[in-house]
């Protein structure tokens, strides 16, 4: 099988060191070596010139709902609750199966345009999510959203129940497409719900997503029906553990805090929707302090507008040196590393930075634009200055998604055609003129 070779151009490695100089050999979906200086390739290599540009890990997306790129603009400059409950909820009723799949092509296209390589999916239809997926060649956790409330899809909960179980045992194993339990919320989910859910999470050993202490609305209503903040609810449930991905985690009390660390929970960090929505501002640097795995999410594009992962690299950058009031809060190379966090989604052992035997998801980043232009740091760059116009080419377990800005596994006019004929239905369904 013919090897893929990257040389003359800078390795973004882990910590944020840049080996300028640099190449790297793909064999078999994985990467076999790297190193500096010359290279001669074999007759049989695909060769690829990276011209001074940057080969770096590709990005994670850590939560997102990909479907939801469909509601981008549908309701904007709301609070989280009014959002939610009078505008999307009663939007997703309409949903289905084809719907979902649409916006989940839409999403990948935006994302492998963006150079992410992994994303952290909650939604509904989700088996069609995860084929969408699957086409597109991203690589993937996801999964069925339960809450108490009939779904558009499964019906009742114990429906969901028994739909997730079938859907982990469908894909598991795939290279690219890895099953989890999601559950929304502990202001959406029963304990019992919750507990099930987890249940079915500890069977098969994988993660269990939900959003937690979003905002401050959420936490007094989950204190005042079950006695407990979010977190200390779900410890009080038995699942704070190690498979839990928790999504926003904005307001933590310092016992909270201890308990993420102590029991290593996984966070989903999403400053962009955070701001938007007014939830606040997650204590994050003190979170890193503690030896937490947290992740960045753009969270899903009716709250955030876009799947831009460097938008929201820079977005946490800045945001927590103003939150602190310290320039040093959270660095370049910080954030970095929390862009390509495959601890938070428990991949560390497939992806998520450049290493012989991990999966060849990788990205090439162009240097040569204005806006890059001049360059004394690299990782400074691609947080503060770079934008998905510089991503010039991405792959993920070794096969091309993007080859010079064209896009190779979707077509992406019959996307866009599809989604407007969509879009129309969802404006009359929610009586919303153009």
């Amino acid at each position: 099988m013919p090897e893929t070779l990257f040389r003359n151009g800078a390795l973004l490695l882990p910590d944020a060191a840049v080996l300028e100089n640099g190449w790297l050999r793909v064999r078999d979906g994985k990467i076999a070596a790297y190193g500096a200086g010359a290279v001669v390739p074999a007759a049989t290599d695909e060769v690829v010139e990276l011209g001074g540009n940057l080969l770096m890990p590709g990005l994670i997306n850590a939560h997102t709902h990909a479907a939801m790129t469909l509601f981008r603009g549908l309701a904007d400059d709301l609070p989280l609750m009014d959002w939610l409950n009078n505008y999307i909820f009663p939007a997703e009723k309409n949903l289905t199966a084809e719907w979902v799949k649409w916006g989940t092509l839409l999403a990948c296209v935006e994302m492998i345009r963006g150079g992410t390589t992994t994303f952290a999916d909650m939604y509904l239809f989700i088996d069609t999510a995860a084929t969408a997926t699957e086409a597109s060649g991203l690589r993937a956790v996801v999964g069925e959203v339960l809450y108490d409330f009939p779904s558009p899809h499964y019906g009742a909960a114990e429906n969901g129940l028994k739909f997730t179980r079938d859907f982990i045992q469908r894909w598991r194993g795939h290279p690219t497409v890895h099953p989890v339990v999601n559950a929304h919320s502990t202001y959406t989910c029963s304990p019992a719900l919750l507990q099930a859910a987890n249940e079915i999470a500890a069977e098969y050993d994988v993660l269990l997503h939900l959003h937690v202490a979003e905002n401050e609305a959420e936490v007094a209503q989950v204190a005042e029906r079950y006695g407990a903040r979010p977190l200390k609810h779900l410890a009080n449930l038995g699942l704070a553990t190690p498979r839990l991905l928790a999504a926003h985690m904005v307001h933590l009390d310092d016992e909270e805090m201890e308990l993420t660390a102590a029991n290593d929970v996984k966070v989903a960090h999403n400053p962009v929707s955070n701001l938007k929505l007014v939830s606040g501002v997650a204590r994050v640097p003190e979170l890193l302090r503690r030896g937490v795995a947290v992740g960045l999410g753009t969270d899903g594009c009716a709250s955030n507008n876009n799947l831009d992962m460097f938008n929201t690299m820079k977005t946490a950058a800045v945001l927590h040196k103003w939150d602190v009031r310290d320039a040093t809060a959270l660095s370049a190379a910080q954030t970095l590393t929390l862009a390509t966090a495959a601890r938070c989604l428990r991949l560390e052992k497939i992806t998520g930075k450049i290493a012989v035997g991990l999966a060849a998801d990788l990205v090439v980043v162009d240097f040569s634009t204005p806006n890059m232009r001049p360059c004394y740091d690299r990782a400074a760059q691609l947080v503060y200055a770079a934008t998905p116009h510089n991503v010039r080419d991405v792959m993920v377990h070794g096969k091309w998604l993007l080859r010079d800005r064209r896009v190779l596994t979707i077509d992406e006019n019959e996307v866009y055609a599809n989604v407007e004929i969509i879009a129309e239905k969802i404006r009359r369904a929610v009586g919303r003129g153009n």
